[in-house]
């Protein structure tokens, strides 16, 4: 358990959770770390604890550079228990710390969760002289909660980043240079697709507000460090911001009897036609955090559900309402679904489409029993016609 320098006098004094898989309803597959960070200086500072039952480890990491009880100061960027659950341990042993976080929503959240331990409250602008070293405060309120907000420290131009670009992530590499940083990118994009992306628009100001301080390193509060690959990290959001799409097309269902699997099929086939990328996800096997990832970029998505007891498939609905919390943009959809005796799913798949804000394509695609070849046939071909007059009108 030993402090990780990022460099000289700044450490990651965090902790690492290996056995994480859900957060929040996220399936967090490759675990997570819960980064603090310690800064020697004439002021002692700890940036962020860790989640509750961490501190143990957390402590031991700044033992190994200094005696815990020396800490003057404690920053809380984020109230979140993830963030900030062992901060009763910690100013039970450094006594005279001074907690500072987000005037208004910070002190009111900590002291919601921890009780009065004498928060200090700065607002944006502010800054705070450390020694050596300055921090200074920018509020980024709903990314993603009110009392949000990032901390840039000098001379060495260091942003704490909060939860912004993240990734839930456990490995012992702990820089963007050692790490396997493929996966590093991909549990960025689902990080921000699960996590940040309903807050775009904050997301984006937050993005301007940083854009003129002289970045050389971003510690965000969970997984890798950025070093070298700040520049990619930074188009990637200006990316998701933007609600940049990719030419994929996203096909959601489940099924009983085949029946839907084999219009989604068909839909497959006429997204290749049109020259995009179709990605299938059986709701059986999926899971819709994975399928959150890819619907962010994809220009289109078609849901599909057979009807069960007169509704959509449980499974569906599950994801229909995840999809409506999160989605960032506007896509373009279809809705579709089979059915025996009563066919009211494909509608139900649609009017949830429109109640996230989606554009439909073309009505619900409903089909009897089993399709027919031919059927399938009928239903590549009003989806083509439906791409590409949508294509044509871009």
């Amino acid at each position: 358990m030993k402090a990780m320098p990022i460099c000289e006098g700044v450490y990651w004094v965090g902790a690492i959770d290996w056995n994480l898989r859900n957060f929040h309803g996220y399936e967090t597959e490759k675990g997570s770390s819960y980064n603090a960070y310690l800064i020697l200086d004439e002021k002692i500072t700890l940036i962020d604890t860790v989640k509750e039952g961490f501190a143990g480890e957390m402590l031991a990491r700044i033992a190994s550079v200094i005696d815990p009880a020396k800490i003057d100061i404690v920053i809380s960027n984020h109230a979140e228990p993830d963030h900030s659950g062992c901060l009763r341990e910690i100013c039970s042993v450094a006594k005279n710390a001074k907690v500072y976080t987000a005037f208004g929503a910070g002190v009111k959240n900590l002291t919601a969760y921890y009780g009065d331990l004498g928060y200090v409250g700065v607002k944006a602008g502010e800054s705070l002289s450390l020694g050596k070293r300055t921090l200074r405060f920018v509020p980024t309120p709903m990314v993603h909660w009110p009392d949000n907000m990032v901390t840039f420290m000098t001379p060495e131009n260091i942003l704490f980043s909060n939860d912004a670009f993240g990734q839930h992530y456990a490995s012992d590499e702990r820089l963007d240079v050692e790490c396997d940083l493929p996966e590093a990118y991909i549990q960025a994009r689902k990080y921000y697709a699960n996590i940040v992306q309903p807050y775009g628009m904050q997301t984006g100001k937050a993005l301007a507000a940083c854009a003129d301080l002289p970045i050389r390193t971003i510690c965000p509060s969970h997984g890798i460090v950025w070093t070298k690959h700040i520049p990619d990290i930074l188009a990637l959001y200006t990316s998701w911001v933007g609600n940049v799409c990719d030419d994929t097309a996203v096909i959601v269902y489940d099924t009983m009897w085949h029946s839907t699997e084999a219009m989604a099929h068909a839909i497959e086939s006429a997204f290749l036609a049109c020259g995009l990328k179709p990605r299938l996800y059986n709701l059986h096997y999926s899971h819709n955090s994975d399928i959150i990832a890819d619907a962010m970029t994809a220009r289109y998505i078609a849901v599909g559900s057979p009807t069960l007891n007169n509704n959509m498939m449980p499974s569906v609905a599950s994801f229909l309402t995840y999809f409506k919390g999160l989605t960032g943009n506007r896509k373009k959809c279809i809705a579709f679904g089979s059915y025996g005796w009563g066919g009211q799913s494909p509608d139900q798949v649609y009017e949830a489409l429109l109640a996230a804000k989606c554009q439909p394509l073309l009505p619900a695609v409903k089909q009897a029993y089993k399709p027919s070849a031919e059927q399938l046939e009928q239903i590549t071909a009003s989806v083509i016609a439906a791409v590409q007059s949508d294509q044509a009108s871009l």
